[in-house]
This record gives C-alpha cells, sequence and structure tokens, in this order.
C-alpha cells in the first residue's frame, strides 16, 4: 500500500517528530511505501520511506516559541495572514505535486492545524486520511485562538475518515473545541508506540556499561558545526534541537550508575512541562537519599533558567528562586505569570525554619547531584533508561498520552507523572498491573504541594523493599510489551485512514486516576 503522511517539522527531538519518525519506519518494515512530508533536511535512514521537504521559505510557524537552524520559527497567532497564507499554500501545492507522482491509497495528516486541511486541501479527495491529534495544535493554538484557527481545524477533520487522539483526556477537549456533534463518532484511540526491541530491561552491570558506552561514543562524535554549550545552549541563529555530543557525553560520565541511583526527566524544557516542580523537590529527595542523583535530557527556551534555578539551590539562595517563581514563563519568552505552585512551595519553605535549614543543606549538593545533559536522540534513550530506577514527568499542561513514561516503563524504571490527561490514563493502565503497594506511586497531584508530592513518590519508590520493585518492574515491562507496539500503531492508522472504525478501539471511558 502507498501511504502519505504529512507532519511538517523534523523527525526527532519531541513527541510528533518521533511518532511520525518511528510510524514511517513501521510502515515500511511492514512492506508499504511512504511518502513523508517534513522539514527534516538531514533524516535519518527509513527503508521503504521517501522524505520531501515542502519549500516553505524562512518562516515556519510552531506551537511553542522555538528556534529551527535555517528558519525563523514563530508560534502560530503570530504570522500575519500573509504569511499564513503562503504557508498554507506552498505545502498545499507539495502535498499536490507528491501525490500526482505517487498516487496514495491512503493518507496521515498530523497536527489539528495545519495538517488536516493542507492534505484535504492537497489530495481533493484523491484518497481517504485519517488526522492525528498530538495535542500541541489543540491546546496551545486552536482552544486560545478559535477565531483564527478553528476553521481550520474543522475543516481538515470534516474530511478526515477517522480521528485519532492519544487519550481520553484528548478527544473531549477536542470535542468541545471543535463543537461538531458527529465527532466522537468518528474519534478512535490512536496512541504511539514502543520498539519494545530497543526499548528493554538490563542487568545492573549491562545498564551501567550501556551508559559508560554512550557517554564515550558521544564525547567522540564529529566536531565543529553550530552545537549548543552549558553557558550557551542555543547558539544564536541556531536550533533549539542541535545536539552537542562532547558536552552530553561529558555530562552523562559524571554519572555512576550503581553507585548513583538515577531518576530522570527527559522532555522539553519549557514551563509547561513542569521541570521546575522538578528541580525544586530534588533537595527534600537528597534529604531522605543522598545517593540519588537527576538527569535531566532535554532542551528548550527554559533551559537558562534551569540553570539559575540549580546554581540558586546549590547556594542557598532562595530569593533566586522566588525570581524565577515570579517570573514565570517570562523565562522563556512567554507572556507574565508567576509559577504558582513553586511560589505556593517556597511559602510553606519560608515559614518553617527547620524546615528551612533541613532543605538548604540538602540543596547545597544541587550542582553535582542534578545534571543537565541536554538534548539526546531517541534512541539514545534506550541506553540511558535501563539505568535509572525512575523517571518523573511532571507536566502542569494537558498531554494527549504519556510516551516517554511508557518507554521508561518499557526498560523497567519507575513512571511517576502528573495525575491529568493522558498522563494518568497510562498511568490507569500500568496501575492494573503493578503491586498493590506500588500503585499510588504512580502519580501525584498537581495541585500547590505538588513539589512535595514529586519528592514522596520517588522516595517511597527508591525505599521500597527489593521483591516489591522487581515485581513491579517485571509488570512494568510485560504492560507495556503487551499494550504498545510500532506495528500495531501502523496498522490502526491504516485501518483509521480507510475508515475501517470497527477495528478500533474508541477513547476509554472516563476513569478515576490513581490517588
Amino acid at each position: 500500500m502507498r501511504v502519505l503522511i504529512f507532519h511538517g517539522y523534523l523527525l526527532r527531538g519531541t513527541g510528533s517528530n518521533v511518532y511520525n519518525a518511528n510510524l514511517a519506519a513501521a510502515l515500511g518494515r511492514l512492506g508499504h511505501e511512504v511518502q513523508l512530508l517534513c522539514q527534516d533536511r538531514d533524516p535519518p535512514a527509513l527503508p521503504g520511506v521517501t522524505v520531501h521537504n515542502p519549500d516553505i521559505g524562512r518562516v515556519l510557524p510552531v506551537y511553542v516559541a522555538d528556534r529551527y537552524e535555517g528558519f525563523d520559527a514563530r508560534p502560530f497567532p503570530q504570522l500575519s495572514d500573509e504569511e499564513l497564507r503562503r504557508y498554507l499554500d506552498a505545502n498545499v501545492a507539495a502535498v499536490r505535486e507528491v501525490a500526482a507522482a505517487a498516487p496514495p491509497d491512503v493518507a496521515l495528516a498530523n497536527h489539528l492545524v495545519m495538517g488536516p486541511a493542507i492534505v484535504r486541501r492537497g489530495l481533493a479527495g484523491a484518497a481517504p486520511y485519517a488526522v492525528k491529534v498530538h495535542g500541541s495544535a489543540l491546546e496551545y493554538t486552536v482552544k486560545p485562538h478559535p477565531e483564527r484557527f478553528l476553521p481550520y481545524a474543522r475543516e481538515g477533520v470534516e474530511g478526515a475518515s477517522a480521528v485519532l487522539v492519544g487519550s481520553r483526556h484528548t478527544a473531549q477537549s477536542l470535542w468541545a473545541a471543535l463543537g461538531d456533534p458527529d465527532l466522537p463518532a468518528r474519534t478512535r484511540l490512536g496512541p504511539p508506540g514502543v520498539d519494545v526491541g530497543v526499548f528493554t530491561p538490563r542487568t545492573s552491570e549491562e545498564a551501567a556499561k550501556g551508559v559508560r558506552h554512550l557517554a564515550s561514543r558521544l564525547a567522540t562524535r564529529g566536531e565543529g558545526g553550530n552545537r549548543a554549550t552549558p553557558d550557551r545552549p542555543t547558539p544564536e541563529g541556531g536550533s533549539s534541537f542541535d545536539l552537542d555530543p562532547a558536552a552530553a557525553g561529558a555530562a552523562l560520565a559524571r554519572l555512576r550508575p550503581g553507585e548513583d541511583r538515577l531518576v530522570a526527566f527527559v522532555g522539553k524544557l519549557i514551563v509547561s512541562k513542569g521541570i521546575d516542580l522538578l528541580v525544586a523537590a530534588w533537595p527534600l529527595v537528597l534529604a531522605q537519599e543522598p545517593r540519588a542523583r537527576l538527569v535531566v535530557v532535554g532542551f528548550g527556551a527554559y533551559r537558562d533558567a534551569v540553570q539559575r534555578m540549580v546554581g540558586a539551590l546549590a547556594g542557598g539562595d532562595l530569593r533566586t528562586m522566588r525570581e524565577l517563581a515570579r517570573e514565570g514563563r517570562q523565562a522563556e519568552g512567554g507572556p507574565a505569570g508567576r509559577l504558582e505552585l513553586l511560589d505556593a512551595f517556597l511559602d510553606r519553605l519560608e515559614g518553617d525554619t527547620a524546615a528551612q535549614g533541613r532543605y538548604l543543606a540538602a540543596a547545597a549538593q544541587a550542582g553535582e547531584r542534578i545534571v543537565l545533559t541536554g538534548r539526546l536522540e531517541h534512541d539514545d534513550l534506550a541506553e540511558l533508561l535501563p539505568a535509572c530506577e525512575a523517571l518523573v514527568t511532571p507536566s502542569t499542561f494537558p498531554e494527549a498520552f504519556g510516551m516517554v513514561p511508557v518507554e521508561a516503563a518499557a526498560c523497567g524504571a519507575f513512571p511517576v507523572s502528573a495525575a491529568h490527561s493522558g498522563l494518568a490514563e497510562v498511568a490507569g493502565t500500568l496501575a492494573g498491573a503493578v503491586p498493590e503497594d506500588a500503585r499510588e506511586w504512580l502519580t501525584f497531584p498537581t495541585d500547590e504541594r505538588a513539589v512535595e508530592g514529586i519528592a514522596e513518590r520517588v522516595v517511597a519508590w527508591l525505599r521500597a523493599p527489593p521483591q516489591l520493585r522487581d515485581a513491579t518492574r517485571d509488570a512494568l515491562v510485560e504492560t507495556v510489551r503487551e499494550r504498545w507496539s510500532w506495528e500495531g500503531v501502523a496498522a490502526g492508522v491504516l485501518a483509521a485512514a480507510q475508515g475501517r472504525l470497527a477495528e478500533l478501539p474508541p477513547p476509554p471511558a472516563d476513569r478515576v486516576p490513581p490517588a
């Protein structure tokens, strides 16, 4: 079967990028011919996949402010009408050209805007298509600016055979935003997948060897180019996706698997990912488990603020912590607005002299016990995660799915996630498999005690009896293998595009997340 996929961005770094790279690869392995439209000028080798880069000029519309090398990346709302029109026209022309040269049997349009409208216009009814909603376009663009972007979303979705979502939360948010009473009947569950042949658990010796090998390999990777550094994480004119192999290798070389008790964060360094809460929680973890070490893997506009936060903790400087809490999104170039959960934690800390003393004593080790690697390639995570005992996903903004927690679980790392949206649904599935004593540690509420909630769950897992930890890890690994695989995802996408809705599960009924 010939499949056309419109993505429009890169094929590495973030969730939707990784989704499309892995989906295309799975379709290729299944024997299908894939025509993939994106903006990755140096795509990975994907057998059976032909990559096309539509000529959109310099302006690349994005959902969250960021930098891409070779582009003027700007959030959709900041585009003029003329810039938006040029972007649409260029991509529609590219889809039309690819479809004329290699007529597709089915297609997939990613992102609520502008992919579905582009595919509908470009194909003009020549092939059926499905829409994959990843979440960012819905939450950051369509819902905040419905008067401008809702018409495009409706246009693209109306022509689709099916709409795929990663969770019940995203489905409900989508239905409410579009207001189409017929849409629920065409909405099906279509989460990402995991390469369970790559993301696998390892023995402690194998895991330690994997981290050392990864650090060495990164340290000796090619030199030169427009690279990030710890003091200048995103070079002027460069991209947030830039990878500095030497710096990443040096950071990973600081880890001591077997001696350190490693806990990971993997995600974009932006405020909505809740990285401020996790960093603030780390001294609370260290106070009870001094060998704990947090490995922060990611890139983004908030990285400078994270480094300031780590420095402030190490220096006992709660004033700077308070300033960062009050700056909020301004620290990443966003609008004013304080980080309320971090601010509330600092209020409690300043109101308890004894607790503050214990916190600052542990925080003095933050510079050593919190390691920022910068961006890693997706496959590199399969070398790091098996050495980690846990992974924390502290997002304060709705997530369509919990891909990183699922990948961590596949490696045997315990995933601690915020108790909302798609994260809670993933945690709910895992909670049904793990021993009862471990279930409550899978999620934490994003309320004013979120910082303490993160620390309590990480510490509880690190201190859990060995028998409970072993049984929990086995259950996590087995559940991921049974529930998620890329070949299954690919088959679901084809069924959705062809309108075979009876073969696909609807979004799950509302459930109460684990406490």
